[in-house]
């Protein structure tokens, strides 16, 4: 179990990864630049507040589940 675990975290690693580019690329940076005020809002939204947010999360559960924090041995 605890190398499924170990292995499930670079998954994370690699997931927080992908929602970056995703929150960057393909969510953001169109909006930002649409021209739209609404548009422009949201673009803020989502490169200031949420990218950050959420890959910065993904990806410290996946390196917490990669050294071993939630080993039953640690509990």
């Amino acid at each position: 179990m605890e190398s499924i675990k170990r292995i499930l975290g670079i998954v994370w690693i690699l997931l927080a990864l992908v929602v970056a580019y995703l929150c960057i690329f393909i969510f953001g940076i169109p909006k930002v630049s649409s021209g739209s005020q609404d548009d422009l809002v949201f673009g803020i939204i989502i490169l200031a507040v949420l990218t950050p947010i959420i890959v910065c999360g993904m990806a410290l559960f996946g390196y917490f589940a990669l050294t071993g924090e939630y080993d039953e041995k640690k509990m």
